[in-house]
């Protein structure tokens, strides 16, 4: 809380945590219009933004379709990424692009930007000067602080390399490890201008076709009352990967942008689940399924989820310590004597349960599970009260938001499904369920997803999910996700 007089200003929990003192930083991804088959922006591109985003510091937007940008359009934004490697954008947008660092904001250029038609290369063979003629944008060179010739372009085998903080004092590199290590090309013989400020190196091994010497990797510029940051690291996902390559890339691009870093001396390529992350543990076994299973809890920085392929690996006596929801996705008709009393622990001390699909076979033998808590259950075998179940695969159904129920936390931006599914039939459901899906497809049972009747815990069966049209679903995955969050109480 900040105290001025007169005005008390409240921080929400969530903003404070991410920016204490400022806005976040708005950068703009320039990518897109190439086809080469290295430096892939369709994949390099997403990783870039994930990084900036994931740290909570930038708002970030990509814009694939550079040409025809004017200064209106970049006026909002702070810091240009560039992460591009093909033709030129036209003489208003680079002017529009000069201004926008002139006036005093930033840019991050990464790796491929180093060379090509903004210098007036093309690619045949190898780059060249471009035989019509054109000269290139002249002020790149400038932005950039370097430039190369077409006869020196190049870098030895790819290979990973030690890389060093020539400058351990500048706001960028303040803090950090002396050296860290990139899996990339080692780029050389570029010519850095008056203007390059060099902060790190990496020597180039002559055994690996290198020049012998160190390198510049990493260097800024400055361009009127604007910054540059420049990184010939980057090649493609496995250089972007590692944690060093994350932290200078998210570290200079905040530099660029504000002239500051704010960011931590450590980030990590591939965030760790964020703390109170939903704690999952999604459990298998019994049944075939599809891999696409597992994306479900992928993309998401509030589920950090464990696979556990047997109920004796996952049923243990501490599963409520470790967990708040279990995911089931195994088929067991019977459940052992100890992993029974675990469950039933988990169950009862208030825990999320979310069963999916076959799951709804499970533990059939165990009456309490399916009476009390799922509140289902699927005869594999007639019995004298009731009879089989029935099944069939590959039928086209749609699944519909039950009565008065389409505002509930579950159903949250789901909607109707329109599936290719596995249909059941003749089940029995506990009058106590609440049910929050219907279908009217004749065979299949008018309850698809239904909430459980235990009254601690909070449970829900989700029918749907026998194949990967299902699982790769928009919709599917959002009430999946929905069901987890739901399941733990948030």
């Amino acid at each position: 809380m900040r105290r001025m007089p007169g005005l008390i200003l409240l921080c929400l929990p969530w903003l404070c945590a991410a920016q204490p003192e400022t806005a976040r930083v708005r950068a703009l991804v320039l990518t897109g219009e190439t086809d080469l088959p290295y430096h892939d922006w369709r994949q390099t591109t997403p990783f870039l933004k994930g990084i900036l985003a994931g740290t909570g510091r930038f708002e970030v937007k990509v814009l694939e379709e550079v040409r025809g940008v004017t200064a209106a359009t970049l006026a909002s934004h702070d810091v240009l990424v560039l992460n591009y490697n093909g033709p030129r954008w036209g003489e208003a947008t680079e002017r529009a692009v000069e201004e926008f660092i002139r006036s005093g904001k930033g840019m991050i250029a990464v790796h491929g930007v180093s060379y090509g038609h903004f210098f007036g290369m093309v690619m045949k063979e190898r780059w060249t000067a471009d035989p019509a003629g054109d000269p290139g944008w002249t002020a790149y060179a400038d932005m950039l602080g370097s430039t190369w010739k077409p006869e020196n372009i190049g870098h030895g085998a790819r290979h990973i390399f030690p890389v060093k903080w020539v400058d351990t004092e500048h706001p960028i590199s303040k803090g950090l490890e002396p050296v860290f290590m990139a899996n990339d090309e080692l780029y050389h013989r570029m010519d850095l201008k008056p203007n390059a400020h060099v902060l790190a190196r990496a020597y180039s091994d002559p055994k690996t076709r290198g020049t012998g010497r160190e390198e510049p990797v990493i260097w800024t510029t400055s361009f009127g009352q604007g910054r540059v940051v420049h990184m010939t690291l980057g090649h493609d996902l496995s250089a972007m990967v590692q944690t060093g390559f994350a932290t200078a890339f998210a570290r200079g691009a905040e530099w660029a942008a504000t002239g500051k870093v704010t960011l931590p001396v450590r980030i990590e390529a591939i965030p760790s689940p964020a703390s109170g992350a939903v704690r999952v543990l999604a459990v298998t076994g019994g049944h075939s399924f599809p891999t696409a299973f597992f994306g479900l809890f992928e993309g998401y920085d509030d589920i950090a989820w464990t696979h556990a392929g047997s109920p004796r690996e996952a049923f243990t006596a501490r599963m409520a310590e470790r967990f708040d929801v279990v995911v089931l996705h195994d088929m067991h008709e019977d459940l052992a004597e100890p992993q029974r009393d675990n469950l039933r622990r988990f169950v009862e001390s208030g825990k999320g349960v979310v069963s999916t699909h076959h799951a709804i076979v499970n533990y059939t033998a165990w009456p309490w599970w399916h009476e009390e808590v799922v509140g289902g259950k699927f005869f594999t075998k007639a019995t004298p009260e009731h009879p089989q179940s029935e099944y069939k695969e590959h039928v086209e159904m749609v699944v519909l938001p039950a009565a008065g129920q389409g505002a509930h936390p579950i159903l949250r931006g789901v909607g109707p499904l329109p599936l290719v599914d596995e249909t059941y039939r003749k089940m029995w459901h506990s009058p106590r369920i609440t049910v929050l899906m219907e279908t009217s497809h004749a065979l299949n049972d008018r309850p698809v997803v239904y909430i459980g009747p235990h009254p601690k815990a909070r449970v829900i069966y989700i029918q749907p999910g026998h194949g990967e049209e299902t699982l790769k679903h928009p919709g599917y995955r959002r009430l999946v996700r929905n069901a987890i969050l739901w399941a733990a109480g948030r």
